[in-house]
């Protein structure tokens, strides 16, 4: 699959479908909406990894105040593998969410309304060419962002708080900055290099929710419609 980028030119009115034909399209949505369950089931099962594996994290850092806060930086490899295999998957996702909006909106709301509540022209066609030559949505980038929006942003933040809070505390109460730097020395890494990377981290996932979230908008303004695939 590619990622969308264009939006389809229009087509020909196409006639109204035929009994046989609405059969058909309500067991293509029934199987749109199956997909979807699943694929957002995938997305739920990498989120847990990675409250696990960060649970495990705290455990064996807060375990004594001589353990070491190593485990909370080690602990975000896994986060950001977790999240980029979450990213993958809704990207999946986003296909078959978005095919089964389109028909919830273009179909079975105007059976519920008087009159043509068709909201864009050739709906048919859009979801025919989305069958015939099947695309990505969404961007790798853009699926990063969402993911870190809806969950990870929460995870990133206790993994943070929580290194903060152990360097801070463990094995007594940091009094002064100085101490707390040579606190978050690993090995041969000095405190300075370990916390300006740990800013570096934070910032990174936070400008890539930021960006997602003004390119969602940018890409609804130019669209002009909520409805539209992606």
């Amino acid at each position: 699959m590619g990622t969308r980028k264009t939006a389809p030119h229009p087509d020909t009115h196409r006639a109204p479908l035929s009994a046989a034909e609405v059969g058909a399209l309500a067991h293509l949505y029934r199987g749109e909406i199956y997909r979807s369950t699943i694929w957002r089931t995938r997305l739920d099962t990498t989120t847990n990894w990675a409250v696990v594996t960060l649970g495990v994290a705290l455990s064996i850092s807060f375990s004594s105040p001589e353990a070491s806060p190593l485990p909370l930086i080690l602990v975000g490899v896994l986060i950001i593998f977790f999240l980029m295999l979450e990213a993958r998957r809704y990207r999946y996702f986003n296909v078959f969410r978005a095919r089964a909006r389109w028909m919830e909106t273009h179909f079975y709301a105007p059976m519920l309304t008087e009159g043509d509540l068709h909201l864009e022209e050739n709906w048919q066609a859009v979801l025919a060419r989305d069958y015939l030559r099947p695309e990505y949505h969404v961007s790798q980038m853009t699926a990063i962002g969402r993911r870190i929006r809806r969950n990870y942003f929460w995870i990133l933040l206790i993994q943070t708080l929580a290194y903060a809070g152990k360097i801070a505390v463990h094995p007594t109460a940091v009094t002064s900055l100085e101490q707390a730097v040579n606190r978050a020395d690993i090995g041969p890494f000095p405190g300075e290099l370990v916390l300006a990377t740990g800013a570096f981290y934070v910032a990174l996932w936070g400008g890539i929710s930021a960006w997602s979230t003004w390119s969602d908008s940018r890409r609804a303004h130019l669209r002009g419609t909520a409805t539209s695939m992606g």
